[in-house]
């Protein structure tokens, strides 16, 4: 059961679930060719091609880590952002106390549908959370329950 599930109030529904982008597989993705690269052209400095491949194993399990602790939601009643494994970084806002949501996209955010979603709430609460895929869909999401 995801952290989401297990923390959400009496008659809380979740209406819109997000997730990582893939983009987060992309550096240990060609850190990993760039490694079975070396290791099959050129014998001479395979020591290299070898630390380039477990570098690139072990960041690609890192973010798979990542990718699957990351949950976004928004129900009808809050905000809930988590991310992490061993340290985790949970925002939970309830909707009428969110000011306004702020979505970063770069050039390559908006070709490859993700961004950065920052919720501010009263108080000054401003807690941005990186590479969210299909982040204007999440925005449109917290927009129509603070609409509704």
């Amino acid at each position: 059961m995801s952290y989401i599930d297990r923390n959400l109030l009496t008659n809380e529904q979740v209406l819109y679930r997000a997730h990582l982008s893939w983009i987060v597989f992309i550096s240990p993705s060609l850190l990993i060719l760039l490694g079975l690269a070396i290791l099959a052209i050129d014998g001479n400095i395979a020591a290299i091609g070898a630390i380039l491949l477990l570098a690139g194993l072990a960041g690609f399990l890192g973010a798979f880590i990542r990718y699957k602790t990351s949950e976004f939601a928004v129900t009808n009643k809050r905000v809930i952002m988590k991310v992490g494994l061993v340290r985790r970084t949970s925002v939970e806002l309830v909707l009428n106390k969110i000011e306004s949501i702020t979505v970063v996209q770069g050039i390559t955010g908006r070709v490859f549908n993700f961004g950065s979603v920052a919720i501010v709430g009263t108080g000054g609460t401003h807690d941005p959370f990186h590479r969210i895929a299909a982040p204007m869909q999440f925005r449109r999401a917290v927009q129509e329950q603070l609409a509704g």
